[in-house]
């Protein structure tokens, strides 16, 4: 039987600076592997980018930024195999682009176009949930299905410091334990559930810590270290496979970004603490330890990022060739049996639009 003991409250580390911090390594990872984990970091990093330039041009709706949160998506996801599940929040929104879904689709997410969804079952990529914490028991329902028919795979659901005060979380997590669900937790500590702070949320020493009482083992990690989350992400995986059920990760980090676009962090934020996480943030901190250890050099640096910058704008240019969406979808597939009067509230909108659309070629 699995001996559940309290988590490790020290935060695992791989990537030291050279001097005061020792430098690690992770087995199992050649140049080619760290090389391609450094690819996925960049891609993630243009797009939240440039996803925040496109919102402030009007092009894209309100956006929830993830800068600093690759390292904890990109490690998560390397150590995972094809046939496993992801399980996102809106926070993860990119995260199918490491699964082939195409920069245009995501955009188009965020645009509120049709051309935005996927099919999970191509990806392995469930759909983006906004409502707080509801991935969680869709991540554990998965991975208990599939262990019932026998199938290897694995699930993974990201979540935030909030999502851990939600019901849905805790009913997840009881289940997960209970029935031991091949499932990895993934949490994103970055200290701030839009502008409460952990310390509001729980009185816990570590989030970590609440996973003996789910019968699963916690572990902490430095949030911002791709390697170390990597290392972590694979025990648990390994750990699923093997059918000895969930595994909770507390990837700790301190967010120095907006919750979103909406966001004016400068009311309630740490900016000591915001200074301190964006001079040690993850894509730089990786691309040092890549450049020390002979990996990478920067000439190769700027032409990853590079290419990654011109993805994305050809990204932005395919969904935004997309024609209209048809406002009728957004009726249509709302009722099983419409109200009486849901024909006359489209037709309404249609005219709306149609006058709109006049005064807009007027002007």
């Amino acid at each position: 039987m699995t001996q559940v003991v309290p988590a490790d409250r020290g935060l695992r580390r791989v990537i030291g600076d050279g001097e005061a911090v020792a430098v690690g390594e992770v087995d199992g990872l050649g140049p080619d592997d760290l090389l391609a984990l450094y690819r996925n970091l960049v891609l993630l990093r243009t797009y939240d980018e440039r996803s925040v330039v496109y919102h402030r041009q009007g092009r894209i709706g309100t956006y929830a930024i993830y800068w600093n949160h690759e390292a904890m998506q990109a490690g998560a996801v390397f150590a995972l195999e094809d046939r496993d599940w992801i399980f996102p929040a809106y926070r993860e929104s990119a995260i199918g682009l490491l699964r082939g879904i195409s920069i245009s689709t995501v955009l188009s997410w965020w645009r509120g176009h049709p051309a935005g969804w996927w099919n999970p079952e191509e990806y392995g990529v469930a759909s983006i949930c906004v409502p707080i914490a509801t991935q969680v028991p869709h991540a554990v329902g998965f991975g208990w299905g599939s262990r019932l028919k026998g199938e290897d795979r694995v699930a993974l659901t990201f979540f935030g410091d909030g999502a851990t005060s939600e019901g849905a979380f805790h009913e997840g997590a009881t289940f997960a334990g209970v029935m031991k669900a091949p499932v990895v937790f993934f949490c994103n500590n970055n200290q701030w559930a839009i502008s409460t702070p952990l310390s509001l949320q729980t009185a816990a020493p570590t989030l970590a810590d609440k996973a003996i009482g789910y019968g699963m083992p916690g572990v902490r990690v430095d949030g911002a270290d791709v390697l170390a989350v990597y290392e972590a992400t694979r025990e648990a995986v390994t750990r699923a496979r093997a059918g000895e059920g969930p595994t909770f990760i507390e990837a700790v980090t301190y967010r120095s970004a907006p919750h979103a676009t909406a966001d004016d962090p400068s009311i309630y934020i740490d900016p000591e603490r915001v200074v301190e996480a964006r001079e040690q943030e993850c894509v730089g901190r990786y691309e040092r330890y890549l450049v020390r250890s002979g990996v990478l050099t920067e000439e190769q640096a700027e032409a990853i990022k590079q290419e990654a910058l011109e993805l994305m704008r050809a990204g932005i240019a395919e969904a935004e060739a997309e024609p209209p969406a048809d406002p009728g979808l957004v009726f249509e597939h709302a009722y099983a049996n419409p109200p009486p009067g849901l024909a006359g509230d489209l037709a309404e909108l249609r005219r709306i639009l149609a006058e709109a659309g006049e005064q807009g070629e007027d002007g």
